[in-house]
Parts: C-alpha cells; sequence; structure tokens
C-alpha cells in the first residue's frame, strides 16, 4: 500500500464517520472509531517507512543505460552464522577485461536499509558518472545489510548474545565477493551514511590490514548502543581508539552539515585526536542538517576520494 491511498482511507473513514455516527449504535461507532486509528497509523507507518527504507518495497534497478549493474544476492555467513541479501553495483568495466577491480563497502543507516543508497540517494546514477568522468576507477560496491532483524541496531559490533554483525561484514562479505566476482582481495574501501558512517569508521579502525580508506557522512564518534562487553566505551568507540591505541597508517574522510549538531561536534573531536600515521581530510556542507539532501551532496566527492586512496583495478 502506498501512502497516497492510506490516507485516501483515513479521509474515507473520516467521512463516514461524520456522515454516518447519529444513525449507528455503539458497535457500530466503535468499529469506525477503531478503523481510523489503525488507518492513521498505517498511513504513518508507511511513511516512516518510506524515509528510513527499514522494509524495502517494490524491485530494484538491475541495469542502467550505462552498462553498469546492480544485482541482488544472498550471502550466507558461515563465521558469522547470519545469512543476509546484499546489493552489488558491478562497473560497466568490470563486462570486458578480466581485472580484478578495486572493493566498496557501502554501509546504511539506522533505521533503515541499502535500498536508502539504491533509491533515495540515487548511488548507481552517481557511481556511473563518476567513473565515466575518470573521477574514480571502476569499482565493484557493495550494500549490505547490517542485521537480520531491520529495528535491531547493531551498529555493525557483534552484539554479546545477538548478531555477529562485524564478523559478516568483516569476514563473510568478503569472503563471498571474493568467491563469486573478480576483486582485489585486501586494500578494500568502506563508506557509510549516519549510523553507516559510524561502521565504516570504527570498522576501519578495527582492522587496518585489510581495509585502506574509510569515508564518513554525518558519522558519530561512539555507537551509542550497549554492546553487551562495554566496547563501546573502549575498542568499539573511535574517540577512545584515536585517543588510546597507536593510530593505524589508513585514510579517513570525515564530512559533516555545519548544521548538524551531534554530528559536526563527534566529526570535530575525530579530527582533533587524529595524527600520523592516520591521514585525514574532512569536508564541510553549511546547510542541510542530518538528511538525504546532505548526504547526496558528498556522494561524489567522498566516492572520488575513495577512489583515489585505494590500488587501482589490477590486470
Amino acid at each position: 500500500m502506498s501512502v497516497a491511498l492510506a490516507l485516501a482511507a483515513v479521509l474515507a473513514i473520516a467521512v463516514l464517520l461524520a456522515t454516518f455516527w447519529n444513525r449507528l449504535r455503539l458497535a457500530g461507532r466503535s468499529g469506525l472509531i477503531l478503523a481510523a486509528v489503525l488507518s492513521v497509523v498505517a498511513a504513518a507507518a508507511l511513511q516512516v517507512n518510506q524515509l528510513v527504507q527499514a522494509y524495502p518495497t517494490g524491485g530494484t534497478p538491475a541495469a542502467a543505460a550505462s552498462g553498469s549493474q546492480m544485482l541482488t544476492v544472498s550471502v550466507p555467513g558461515r563465521a558469522s552464522q547470519l545469512t543476509l541479501q546484499m546489493y552489488v553495483y558491478l562497473p560497466a568495466a568490470y563486462r570486458t577485461g578480466r581485472d580484478r577491480f578495486p572493493v566498496i563497502e557501502a554501509l546504511h543507516g539506522y533505521p533503515g536499509s541499502p535500498q536508502t543508497w539504491l533509491r533515495r540517494l540515487g548511488v548507481q546514477s552517481y557511481l556511473d558518472r563518476e567513473i565515466a568522468a575518470g573521477r574514480m576507477a571502476p569499482t565493484v560496491v557493495l550494500f549490505p545489510y547490517q542485521t537480520p532483524n531491520r529495528l535491531l541496531d547493531t551498529e555493525c559490533t557483534n552484539l554479546r548474545g545477538g548478531p555477529q554483525t562485524e564478523t559478516f561484514l568483516t569476514v563473510d562479505v568478503p569472503a563471498y565477493a571474493r568467491a563469486h566476482y573478480r576483486v582485489r582481495h585486501s586494500d578494500w574501501g568502506l563508506t557509510g551514511y549516519s549510523a553507516g558512517a559510524f561502521c565504516a569508521i570504527n570498522l576501519a579502525l578495527r582492522h587496518p590490514g585489510f581495509y585502506e580508506a574509510a569515508a564518513s557522512l554525518s558519522g558519530y564518534a561512539s555507537p551509542g548502543i550497549k554492546i553487551g562487553d562495554g566496547s563501546e566505551n573502549t575498542t568499539n568507540n573511535p574517540g577512545w581508539r584515536l585517543r588510546h591505541l597507536p593510530q593505524p597508517p589508513i585514510a579517513l574522510w570525515l564530512g559533516w552539515a555545519a548544521d548538524d549538531r551531534e554530528s559536526a561536534h563527534d566529526s570535530r573531536r575525530l579530527a582533533t585526536l587524529r595524527h600520523p600515521p592516520l591521514s585525514l581530510t574532512t569536508a564541510v556542507v553549511a546547510h542541510g542538517g542530518h538528511s538525504d539532501a546532505v548526504w547526496t551532496r558528498m556522494e561524489p566527492p567522498a566516492f572520488d576520494w575513495l577512489s583515489a586512496h585505494l590500488p587501482r583495478p589490477l590486470s
């Protein structure tokens, strides 16, 4: 059901209430009131889902005029015991030659799903454009789900007694990609928006031998959830890691909107903690808050920057 249909149902029930209220007995009035309440709740739920894409509906674009493809696959996680869906962007150049391509994992926010990248942020078109213009090397981009329960926030960590999402993203997803696609086996990149931006920075700091660079679009310095082992205050906390542990020789890109108070505060804090050999680039959008509008502006420079910090396709 679309939001428009749900709103039409709310209006229709309101008309029925006004027209027949005096003609109905108590049971009839109660039924209409219940129907009105349920229709309002359904309309609100559909609108929220449309905003965050927690429960996506409809199809996913498969091929673009540019020749790129967006595939839908299921990743069986042998290490994590999670089996989750993932979208795979293959650039047009993937169809020719035998090159092994660089890889970026793109992580979504909470609540949400990879569909936000595909639908609301138009990522396939942006990737096609940046690659065609030569600002970005042909790259395989992976858009994995990060939780088996759309309303369970994992922050891409291994929750004690819960989903082992970090293992899924850093072990199972790479294993699947290496087995099914012509990709480079290491020196991957990460990016994400909102909670996914926290994920990108945190995973890059935790696995610097595998990830070469990470780009954060309106991210945070801490996970904001209880992981179950206290690591939200230590090893799963980028602010703590940068202050207390040796900084790895990777590259970070931190972008935020000046009027996005929490993300701006956390991003600036991470920037002040940085020292060599870790390298840092920052980018600030003047207005837009914590929104799709900001992230669509950040997408091209973030992906271009990532591409510049990853190895080129390998013949």
